[in-house]
């Protein structure tokens, strides 16, 4: 992905720690650190067992550059350029305006999972994507990115190195985008295609979500296979355009469809927040900054009421009721299930 103004996306990430591939893909504008709340709660995407959430996890893409993405015409695939999560950048105490690379902690989770991603989107209309406005600031760039589906762990904790060609898209056009450091930060992109077999996500339409939320988070944590991870919610109502929770996210979750988790609705855009990583002095390694879930300085999300006019109302309701066996109904919610419907 081209990148003709690196300063601005440099100072984005400055005042906080970043993950390797945060600054490996610094020059891209593609990552802003983010943190963990209270227990982690991500999972993969194979895990949840939802019906519904799982549809969530479906309208969810995963932005690559184009450069990572090679199609097969013979075999119809597309492959992707991935490399071992296995290292993060963090500040050390003989360089702490700096940042160096260093081994993840042995218990770091996912450690050794591939990765590749440098932001994340969720599917709003049949041919449009809403994601960050810092990880597609131009049209020059939009053209330089890849929206791939189904980038997920399979059963042995590994991304298959490829994916079927029909679920890669390109930019059409970069329909909107903003980018504002202590506020909104959002972009909309036209694909070349409609989308198939993929539903658009519901967005709120109207009035904004209280303090208390419940949320869920998906999206692509340092660039990883889909995660969910539920047991958050709005710590700080309307700021100015953005709200904050206590999401657990990283750089690369850019990006991610931060949804109601007890109307289904998506409330925001997953856009920044505080360290990733931090230096363990005494092992010599860098492990995940954690935080309780009403410390640190959480997590912002821009209001879906930013985007609102450029994405049509045309998608049928999606219900939170899931019929199960016998004919009972699964009610999705936080009250009952502690970290998320899932």
């Amino acid at each position: 992905m081209l990148n003709p103004n690196p300063l601005r996306s440099a100072l984005l990430l400055a005042p906080v720690l970043v993950s390797l591939a945060a600054a490996a893909s610094c020059a891209d504008g593609g990552f802003t650190p983010m943190g963990i709340y209270g227990p982690d709660d991500r999972q993969e995407s194979s895990a949840v067992k939802s019906p519904v959430v799982r549809s969530w996890v479906d309208s969810t893409v995963a932005l690559f550059q184009a450069g990572s993405v090679k199609d097969d015409p013979e075999k119809k695939t597309s492959a992707l350029t991935l490399k071992p999560f296995e290292k993060a950048v963090v500040r050390m105490p003989d360089n702490p305006f700096g940042g160096t690379p260093v081994d993840l902690c042995p218990e770091e989770p996912y450690k050794g999972q591939s990765k590749g991603a440098f932001c994340s989107g969720s599917l709003v209309a049949a041919d449009l994507v809403m994601t960050a406005g810092h990880c597609i600031e131009t049209e020059e760039e939009c053209q330089g990115v890849k929206f791939v589906f189904g980038f997920a762990a399979g059963k042995d904790g590994q991304p298959a190195g490829s994916v079927p060609t029909d679920e890669v898209y390109s930019c059409s056009k970069l329909v909107v985008q903003e980018l504002d450091g202590k506020g909104p930060d959002f972009a909309i992109v036209r694909l070349d295609r409609q989308v198939k077999n993929h539903t658009p996500l519901r967005v709120r339409r109207s009035g904004a979500p209280p303090a208390g939320t419940p949320l869920t988070v998906i999206g692509h944590p340092v660039g990883l296979p889909t995660k969910v991870a539920g047991g958050a919610s709005i710590r700080k109502d309307d700021e100015g355009g953005f709200f904050a929770g206590n999401l657990d996210t990283y750089g690369g979750n850019s990006g991610s469809a931060v949804i109601n988790s007890a109307t289904g609705e998506v409330e925001g855009i997953l856009v920044r927040g505080g360290a990733d990583f931090e230096y363990d002095e005494t092992r010599k390694c860098a492990r995940s900054v954690r935080k309780m879930n009403d410390t640190g300085r959480g997590e912002d999300v821009t209001l879906v009421a930013n985007v609102l006019e450029h994405i049509p109302d045309n998608h049928k309701p999606r219900g939170l009721d899931a019929p199960m066996a016998g004919g009972a109904l699964e009610t999705l919610s936080v009250a009952s299930a502690g970290s998320g419907p899932f």
